[in-house]
């Protein structure tokens, strides 16, 4: 029985393009500091759906080359299959960030339902790749073309961070009466004298100034904003509570320079760590604005 399996010429490059694009998921999958996917559940229900995107890729290519064009329809399923868990992705995450005391926020969350969605098509793709690529070359061809296809995912496991459009600086926290700064930037009012001294014993400030016009646009988006505080107060903990609105972390925008003020409240009291943090946080792609791209603002542009 098992001799007769392997005679056939598809079985080969099945078992290849399974085995690379169930690599391709594992590479991509990571728990890390935000705790999501959580630790064993999530991670199987993930890897699940990436066995499923696998043995979708690799069965697409024998039935497009024996033109059974009717089995790939089973493709258009799948991709609403994830457009699906990407929903679901987003519920879950949206039920969780009620209980934050640093909520993640609308923006970051879809970004991670999308990224989500996206990588079960990058399982796909490498599936799809590695084997027509068994097929086209014998098996060395395919292990050639699963490493490329786990090369290029290793390309979207992660975009641009903070680092590479604005500049992070430490400043100081300073309460001035009622009114809280970090540096020369208004943050908000503090009227509990209290909280006044926590700010004072805990408060830490950075100040981010926008390298280009893009750049500016970008970090001025309160979801981006959101999502660096709900990083920094991740990693380095936060001195606050439900209902302490006095003590929560902000980030407030100077709109004559487009600089932001970032005001935390960290248990861990160190600086360059925080700002390593800060350089670290990810651009969420539904933030990112290009206004130098626009023909009204180049030069010559009509």
């Amino acid at each position: 029985m098992l001799k007769e399996l392997f005679a056939n010429e598809y079985v080969i490059p099945l078992i290849f393009g399974f085995t690379f694009g169930i690599l391709t998921r594992l590479y991509l999958l990571r728990t890390d500091y935000r705790q999501y996917p959580t630790y064993p559940h999530g991670t199987m229900i993930h890897l699940a759906l990436g066995a499923i995107a696998s043995g979708l890729g690799a069965v697409a290519v024998p039935s497009l080359l024996k033109e059974n064009y009717t089995a790939v329809t089973f493709l258009s399923l799948a991709a609403q299959q994830f457009r699906d868990v990407r929903n679901m992705e987003r519920t879950s995450l949206q039920a969780v960030d009620e209980t934050e005391l640093v909520p993640r926020g609308k923006t970051y969350i879809e970004g991670i339902a999308q990224l989500f969605e996206g990588r079960n098509y990058l399982v796909i793709l490498s599936s799809m790749v590695t084997t027509l690529a068994t097929v086209l070359y014998n098996w060395w061809g395919g292990v050639i073309a699963g490493i490329l296809t786990v090369l290029i995912a290793r390309l979207f496991k992660s975009g641009k961070n903070l680092a590479h459009i604005v500049s992070v600086d430490h400043a100081e926290v300073r309460v001035d009466g009622p009114d809280l700064y970090v540096g020369d930037i208004y943050i908000m009012n503090v009227g509990s004298r209290d909280a006044q001294q926590v700010i004072r014993e805990y408060g830490m400030g950075f100040i981010l100034t926008p390298k280009n016009m893009n750049a500016n646009v970008t970090i001025s988006h309160p979801g981006q904003r959101q999502a660096l505080l709900h990083d920094a107060s991740t990693q380095l903990g936060v001195y606050t509570d439900e209902g302490e609105p006095s003590l929560t972390p902000l980030a407030k925008r100077d709109m004559k320079t487009g600089r932001i003020g970032v005001f935390l409240l960290p248990l861990i009291q160190d600086k360059e760590q925080a700002k390593a943090i800060i350089c670290k946080v990810p651009i969420l792609e539904s933030t990112v604005r290009m206004p130098s791209e626009a023909p009204v603002n180049q030069r010559g542009g009509n």
